[in-house]
């Protein structure tokens, strides 16, 4: 078999509030069309398919339409699990008779192992779990689980035992594993030290397509990261080559294979001249940006004009008048919002022009004359 191993969807996820939606219709398009080229046989989705456990009326038709495609036009089958970002409940709706069609949902860890079972390979799926759903579901082990890391052996150890000789034993799983390389964007990794675990827990499976870290990178021999299919953040992921992995369940190797992208991650450095004029490809400018300006404060007409230059700018940096060497970020939507109320474009004029702070009394003149004005023009 031919399994395509991807995680980290992150349907509904948005950048402030600009909307990641046509990104992520993008690379579902894309996914679809490496399933086709490559003769894919089966689909496994590592968890976090959405970005919210509520996920949006939006990012559910993302989804729907994507297994459609999958499931039901390719007659690929899919399975997935949920991961810390999804509702697990929500993700498995219906799910029993939706694997009649092919699409094989794990919301939630259950006493009996969940396996998929193909002609020469069986699928394991292991949802997002902690200690204490562990110990609930298997209340004769709970003295044995001390930790996270107890939790993983003893679901596992349950999947192990059901294992059929003679066939290839795949597991799917969303997990931190420990020295795991994580981006800016692995927001609840980052704050969730405490979940690592190490990779020899899954010890004996021929191969585990993980997801929860958004970085694609390889953590043993047999434990593997498909990555995000787009990047979430600017930093370590704006370097990294998206993809999803191909797995041969007859030889166990594996390709990976590249998913382009609607938009490019680029931050721009120099002084604002510098970040004006930039010296990036075309694709760089149009695509999602973070301009760090070094010599100068950004104000409304500074963004106007970065504006022109970078359509899809996301984050603007600017200099401080706290210190020469600070500086202070704000997305775009944060500096658009000041040109919607007068009063605060007001307040931020007087700390980035004046270097103060209006009171109460100086508001109140500003809104006094402001009246006046509307007056006069009406």
């Amino acid at each position: 078999m031919r399994l395509l191993h991807t995680s980290d969807w992150h349907l509904g996820a948005a950048d402030g509030e600009r909307s990641l939606n046509e990104d992520q219709r993008f690379f579902i398009d894309e996914i679809i069309r490496i399933i086709e080229r490559e003769k894919v046989d089966a689909v496994l989705i590592a968890g976090d398919v959405y970005d919210r456990s509520v996920a949006s009326a939006e990012a559910i038709r993302l989804y729907d339409d994507a297994v459609t495609r999958i499931c039901g036009d390719l007659g690929v089958p899919v399975c997935i699990i949920a991961g810390n970002h999804d509702g697990p409940e929500r993700l498995s709706t219906c799910s029993g008779l939706l694997s009649g069609v092919g699409l094989h949902i794990a919301g939630a860890l259950t006493r009996s192992p969940q396996i998929v079972s193909f002609d020469d390979a069986e699928i394991f799926l292991l949802p997002w779990i902690t200690e204490e759903k562990v110990k609930s579901v298997f209340p004769e082990e709970r003295d044995a689980v001390s930790g996270i890391e107890d939790a993983y052996r003893v679901a596992v150890n349950r999947m192990r035992a059901a294992f059929t000789p003679g066939k290839r034993h795949i597991l799917i799983a969303h997990a931190f594993i420990t020295n795991a390389e994580t981006s800016t964007s692995d927001r609840a990794a980052e704050i969730g030290f405490a979940m690592q675990v190490p990779a020899s827990v899954f010890d004996g499976f021929d191969y585990v397509a993980l997801g929860h870290i958004h970085k694609p990178q390889d953590v043993s021999p047999t434990v593997r990261y498909s990555g995000t299919p787009m990047p979430f953040s600017f930093g370590r992921e704006e370097g990294q080559e998206k993809s999803v992995t191909i797995v041969d369940t007859q030889t166990m190797s594996r390709r990976i294979v590249p998913v382009p992208l609607l938009h490019r991650r680029t931050t721009i450095t120099g002084t604002f001249s510098e970040v004006l004029h930039p010296t990036c490809s075309e694709s760089e400018r149009n695509g999602y940006v973070r301009a760090v300006v070094t010599d100068s404060y950004l104000g409304l007409e500074a963004l106007s004009e970065l504006r022109r230059v970078y359509p899809n700018l996301l984050e603007a940096n600017g200099r401080t008048f706290e210190s020469e060497s600070g500086s202070v970020t704000m997305t775009v939507q944060e500096l658009e919002r000041l040109a919607d109320d007068p009063v605060s474009v007001f307040r931020y004029f007087c700390r980035e022009e004046l270097d103060v702070s209006p009171d109460e009394r100086l508001t109140g003149l500003f809104e006094k004359a402001m009246a006046s004005a509307e007056g006069v023009q009406a």
